[in-house]
């Protein structure tokens, strides 16, 4: 824990509460470190910010084109959806491309965000599809199927599919492969922890798209699906959807459990990482936007439509202000 610093500070009245520390890593398409606060190579879990690169092997075989993804479905494959019906309707429509029933999903399912989120309420029925990580489950069930691997066991991580995942997320983000750190995720799929550096370079690459001389066309369709369909990506309300509508076709952004969140800027050809220590959501998106401030990455017009996730204004349950939540870091240069 040595490793993190002090990123968000919350006070009641005058006085400290609480404090999360964190770290955050600014880094190009080159791997070099331009901006940080705290350790930039502490090692960190990716969680879904894993799921454009977890793609990647789908997207280098040409998957979406033989099987008949179109730009929507290639945005589900990174989604941390809220199971909208939106949702829930595009993954059926990638498991009929597959030819797959949604019973071969192995990510097991949950009450959908949506309806946690209070925008819709619960369906009659909740099944896999409705859980936040079908999507990349519906990619991965259909990379099984393009190269004629079992697909009872596609989430082992001596499966065909894991290894070249493995293999893809280590060259995505510069990373020795046995170096990165296996976990298993809340949906079952195997995660990895590496340097937060690497998975801020792993997103500067992601976003420069087309640009990138190893993963350039694979990168360049699944940052412009993220972008035009913020929507699937995350759902109705949700800060994914909210930070790339605000960079206007510039940022890709994926937040992933437990404090972690990367952007990347297509324009900059840079990659931001950031963990919060003790996984908290409303201080990691505080942080985000304060770290987006402090790069220069915002104007008026998109400070004033992230002021919702700066959440500055701490209030009670009649809405009287109590106390502030704000940033104490400054980003130093790499």
């Amino acid at each position: 824990m040595s490793t993190y610093v002090p990123l968000i500070d919350l006070t009641r009245g005058d006085t400290l509460e609480c404090q999360h520390a964190g770290a955050i890593a600014v880094v190009d398409t080159a791997g070099r470190l331009l901006a940080h606060a705290g350790d930039p190579q502490a090692m960190t879990f990716t969680r879904s910010t894993l799921k454009a690169l977890q793609a990647l092997p789908f997207m280098e075989a040409d998957g979406p084109a033989k099987l008949g993804f179109d730009q929507r479905d290639i945005a589900m494959l990174c989604a941390s959806h809220s199971g909208e019906p939106m949702h829930v309707a595009q993954v059926q429509h990638m498991l009929d491309r597959a030819g797959l029933s949604y019973k071969r999903l192995q990510c097991g399912c949950h009450v959908p965000y949506y309806v946690e989120l209070g925008v819709g309420p619960a369906p009659a029925h909740i099944d896999e599809r409705h859980h936040n990580c079908s999507g990349k489950h519906s990619g991965f069930l259909a990379y099984c199927v393009q190269h004629g691997l079992s697909l009872e066991d596609y989430l082992d991580p001596a499966h065909p599919l894991q290894e070249a995942i493995r293999r893809d997320v280590a060259r995505a983000a510069g990373v020795p492969p046995q170096d990165l750190r296996l976990g298993i995720d809340g949906c079952s799929a195997p995660n990895y922890a590496m340097p937060l550096a690497g998975l801020a370079r792993a997103y500067a690459r992601l976003a420069s798209g087309a640009q990138d001389g190893e993963f350039g066309a694979s990168f360049a369709q699944l940052a412009d699906a993220m972008v035009a369909h913020p929507e699937l990506v995350s759902g109705t309300g949700r800060n994914d959807e909210a930070f790339m509508r605000a960079g206007r076709g510039d940022w890709v952004s994926k937040v992933g459990a437990d404090g972690v969140q990367a952007i990347a800027s297509r324009s900059r050809g840079q990659g931001i990482a950031i963990k919060i220590a003790d996984g908290n959501k409303t201080a990691l998106f505080a942080a985000s936007v304060a770290a987006l401030d402090q790069l220069g990455w915002l104007d008026e017009r998109q400070r004033e439509e992230l002021l919702p996730w700066r959440a500055e204004v701490i209030a009670n349950w009649r809405g009287t202000p109590v106390g502030e939540r704000k940033p104490v870091f400054r980003l130093q240069a790499g």
